[in-house]
């Protein structure tokens, strides 16, 4: 029997769906040209290794098509010293792929990338023009979608997108602007569980969050290597850093199998697994 969702080209219904077809972008011209976020000042004068991130970059996109997941690599182009984090270019919500307006001058156009890429593909899309968003401020779970209001993504964006998305709330969450995304803070990672970061929160937003989900704790040393920043791959499957211990921990004693690859010179310029990936397709389960 076909699966009527294989017509569909875009799919997305939350964060832990298996993932299909996932969108990524080699860092071949990473650098910190204009410090954006407290992970990037941190490194500054230490500079990235682009070989060294061209090869880590490369063994996760192994390990992603070493289970059964499409990877599509974009162009890369030297103006867009940011472009490895393809998670900020865009989004896929239900059966929509919505292109983001980039906030920061560093960033602005890399979204055209993408639209090229989804016309060759024709692949129709939402380009989300007159208010900034981006892609790591937007997290979905089932009919919720939480859209964190940052430097990089207003108010005014977060009432467009309910505006067109009739079959989701929209949740909009404040946090501490200084972590960039929210997913630098929090991320969902099954139906009853979270990880966050609390002190990036008031006490109105962490109520929310606890009422929905049992939130891991993680600590501020792996907040700041970007503990909450994994990726699920689906089958209770995690993609996490090594060196955050204690999180990984965590998450394997609520069963699942975390799967650790070393992409520390990448999270140099302040993103992990969840930034470096743009899901398109995740199979929806009930």
């Amino acid at each position: 029997m076909t699966n009527p969702e294989e017509k569909h080209k875009t799919l997305c219904y939350s964060e832990f769906d298996v993932l299909k077809r996932v969108v990524v972008c080699q860092p071949q011209y990473m650098t910190i040209r204009e410090v954006i976020n407290e992970t990037q000042e941190h490194f500054k004068d230490e500079g990235i290794h682009i070989e060294k991130a061209l090869e880590q970059h490369g063994k996760m996109v192994n390990v992603l098509r070493d289970h059964g997941i499409e990877v599509i690599l974009l162009p890369y182009h030297k103006k867009y010293p940011e472009q490895v984090f393809t998670r900020d270019i865009g989004f896929t919500l239900g059966k929509t792929i919505f292109v983001a307006e980039m906030a920061s001058d560093v960033r602005r156009g890399e979204q055209d990338v993408l639209k090229q890429w989804l016309e060759d593909e024709e692949i129709s899309y939402y380009n989300l023009i007159g208010h900034f968003i981006e892609g790591g401020d937007v997290i979905v779970d089932r009919d919720t979608v939480y859209v964190g209001l940052s430097n990089r993504t207003n108010l005014g964006a977060v009432q467009h997108l309910q505006s067109l998305l009739k079959e989701f709330e929209v949740v909009p969450v404040p946090f501490t602007e200084k972590y960039l995304h929210l997913d630098c803070v929090f991320n969902v990672i099954s139906p009853e569980l979270a990880l966050y970061f609390p002190e990036a929160f008031q006490k109105q937003e962490a109520d929310i969050l606890s009422k929905r989900y049992h939130l891991i704790e993680v600590t501020k040393d792996e907040q700041f290597t970007l503990g909450t920043n994994v990726l699920s791959i689906g089958n209770n499957k995690i993609l996490s850093l090594p060196i955050n211990k204690i999180v990984n921990q965590q998450i394997r004693d609520h069963g699942f199998e975390v799967i650790e690859v070393d992409i520390t010179e990448i999270i140099k310029s302040g993103g992990s697994f969840r930034c470096c990936t743009l899901p398109v397709f995740r199979q929806h389960t009930v």
